[in-house]
């Protein structure tokens, strides 16, 4: 009798180390049982569709950061570039934020370019032009002449197109994504730069974006 109870004592043990292993592996081995799953934003989950995921934001951004920095008209500039960025278009049907990718390539930039490159914050006019015709009234100060126009216009534009091709029939749904960029001389509209991306995924259930 001890001996049965001997063992069944060590097979409960066993079994809640068992789940508490389990418990604190990651949610992508084994998501059964786990609320929330804090994971790297580069990290494939268990909760993914055929589409755009926060894997391909991370991958592409880097990937086209990269490129625009190996460009000459950036890394050998004799002066920094201003650069504008430009709305991206989406024409897949995943309804996502689409800058996404432009924001993530500005921050990788900004900070891995050694000021090589620089961004003008357009999407703030309203606030800065507000900010300049208080200095030219003389409502606050500024360090300098307050008559100058200080507003720089940009060098290049970055902008964007996602585009998709989507399959559905009784077996499942496939989808296959294009990212692309480009690199826009403000002056010439010549494209000075330009990359892309591709992904295809398939799958029996499509899932809902937001």
């Amino acid at each position: 009798m001890n001996l049965i109870r001997h063992f069944e004592t060590a097979s409960v043990a066993a079994l809640l180390i068992l789940l508490a292993a389990g418990c604190a592996s990651s949610g992508v081995q084994n998501p059964k049982g786990v609320g929330v799953t804090e994971m790297r934003a580069d990290e494939r989950g268990f909760v993914v569709g055929t589409g755009i995921e926060s894997q391909d934001i991370v991958t592409v951004a880097d990937k086209m950061a990269r490129g625009m920095m190996a460009l000459p008209q950036i890394n050998q500039a004799p002066v920094p570039p201003y650069v504008v960025l430009d709305p991206v278009i989406n024409e897949t049907r995943f309804p996502i934020n689409k800058d996404i990718f432009l924001t993530r390539m500005m921050t990788q930039l900004t900070s891995r370019s050694g000021g090589k490159v620089i961004f003008l914050a357009r999407e703030r006019m309203e606030a800065l032009q507000k900010e300049r015709d208080m200095k030219q009234q003389g409502q606050v100060t500024a360090s300098s002449d307050p008559n100058i126009q200080e507003f720089r216009g940009a060098d290049y534009f970055l902008t964007g197109k996602l585009q998709g091709l989507s399959t559905r029939t009784s077996k499942g749904t496939s989808d296959y994504v294009l990212y692309s960029f480009q690199l826009i001389d403000a002056r010439t509209t010549a494209i000075v730069w330009a990359g892309d991306h591709e992904i295809k995924r398939q799958g029996l259930e499509d899932a809902v974006y937001r």
